[in-house]
């Protein structure tokens, strides 16, 4: 919720119509706009934001381009499968580390280590959507600078920092560097559409100046900033460290070592602790609320239009939290009876070959619940106990629930309505036809 915040201040105070400017400036060819607008962009919003809103702003601005609005929809919605995993400042990871019990730091880690290569495997599809084979031929420098640069950031920040800030840090590296590339390089052709969608709106000419550029973005990068010393300060509320009595760990009643854990689940008959941890002044939510409290000062943002734009915060995200609170909730139910485990053993008799349908458990669970973060939530306690009856990394196969998660998120029935509400159009169905047949 506290990431939307930060997003809606920027748009409230029309600090997101500079950074808008500041991104469409740089080439008129329409396949390298997709990169930096639907991939770059669209990936520093799902880390910023995520539910939905990256491919709803991506794909509207996409229309103001010139681009059909069904095939910028059906565009943005492949595109944003790579940051899905770490969006919202990861909470994706931080769910499935919270209901398997695994260090969700090791988690990022295993899947910043999987996705890079999903990354380039996407950006070159969607220039062959665009402009077939010759559109790949004649955009894979640009390709490459902008996957590359995105999967090497989003690597080395997920394995060294956390998975909060890798698509903040990736996103922003591919934007900078795409756009020092392009300023050096551009395509011999440069594609357009034959005619422009007739509800494109002009994208405006106007030009900002270093400075007011800068201070759009200071609204996000002080999120970052903000992020970026977590590690550190956490370890101070970790047990053992400094302020450690300052975390509240609640044993929920009826409940708390109540269930025992079970052979072959476990080696011996453990008891289950249930325990409500109440960590509010480490957590990330908290970090970004901060940065949201600073941005408010900084942009001088009247008190009374915080608030307000905060209550629009909670209203938009009302169902959202309704419903994934309701499926952490099934989730633990799940775990806690048994459910789980149950499905684990029956599962962990396909042995090794397990390893190869893991991702495919992720995927079916994003492709109906429409959010890695559910799925994360409904299968990652099954595929860590599977794991675990099997003999592989309970970690690894987590992680590949998470990013085999990814790719179903562009299919899904109920992501597919996530663009429309620019245009008012609604439902799977015209938004796929926005695509080619053999692409749908």
């Amino acid at each position: 919720m506290a990431a939307v915040f930060v997003y809606k201040i920027s748009e409230e105070t029309g600090q997101f119509d500079i950074i808008r400017a500041s991104i469409l400036s740089i080439t008129p060819d329409q396949r390298l706009q997709m990169l930096i607008v639907g991939f770059s962009f669209g990936a520093f919003l799902e880390g910023a934001a995520g539910f939905g809103a990256p491919v709803a702003i991506t794909a509207a601005l996409l229309v103001g381009l010139g681009f059909n609005p069904l095939y910028a929809a059906g565009l943005c919605l492949i595109v944003n499968t790579a940051p899905v995993a770490f969006g919202a400042m990861g909470i994706p990871i931080i769910v499935a580390g919270q209901v398997t019990g695994l260090d969700s730091f090791q988690i990022g880690q295993m899947a910043g280590r999987q996705l890079p290569f999903l990354t380039l495997i996407v950006l070159f599809w969607i220039m062959a959507i665009m402009d077939d084979w010759r559109g790949i031929k004649e955009t894979w420098p640009a390709v490459m600078v902008a996957g590359g640069s995105f999967a090497i950031a989003q690597y080395l920040s997920s394995n060294f920092l956390g998975p909060e800030l890798p698509d903040i840090i990736s996103s922003l590296a591919s934007l900078i560097c795409l756009t020092l590339f392009l300023r050096r390089w551009q395509p011999v052709r440069i594609f357009r559409f034959e005619q422009p969608a007739p509800e494109a709106a002009p994208s405006g000419t106007q030009r900002y100046t270093l400075a007011q550029i800068v201070r759009a973005w200071m609204l996000f990068l002080t999120a970052t900033v903000t992020l970026w010393s977590i590690p550190p300060f956490k370890a101070l509320f970790a047990k053992g460290g400094a302020l450690y009595d300052w975390v509240f760990s609640v044993p929920v009643p009826l409940l708390h070592e109540l269930v025992a854990r079970m052979p072959p689940v476990v080696s011996a008959a453990t008891p289950y602790a249930a325990l409500f941890k109440f960590d509010l002044v480490s957590a990330t939510g908290t970090a970004i609320l901060l940065a949201a409290v600073i941005s408010v000062l900084f942009l001088r943002m009247k008190p009374a239009a915080a608030l307000r734009t905060f209550g629009e915060t909670l209203k938009e995200l009302a169902l959202p939290i309704y419903s994934i609170g309701m499926v952490l909730a099934f989730a633990f139910i799940s775990n806690y009876s048994g459910l789980s485990a149950t499905l684990a053993l029956a599962l962990a008799h396909t042995g090794q070959a397990f390893t190869f349908f893991s991702p495919f458990l992720g995927w079916l669970g994003v492709f109906l619940t429409g959010s890695d973060t559910s799925s994360n939530a409904l299968f990652a306690a099954l595929q860590a106990t599977t794991a675990q009856q099997i003999g592989v990394s309970d970690v690894l196969l987590v992680a590949a629930n998470t990013t085999g998660g990814v790719t179903g998120k562009m299919i899904s029935p109920s992501r597919s309505p996530s663009p429309a509400p620019p245009w008012g159009w609604w439902g799977a169905s015209p938004i796929c036809s926005g695509l080619p047949l053999n692409t749908a």
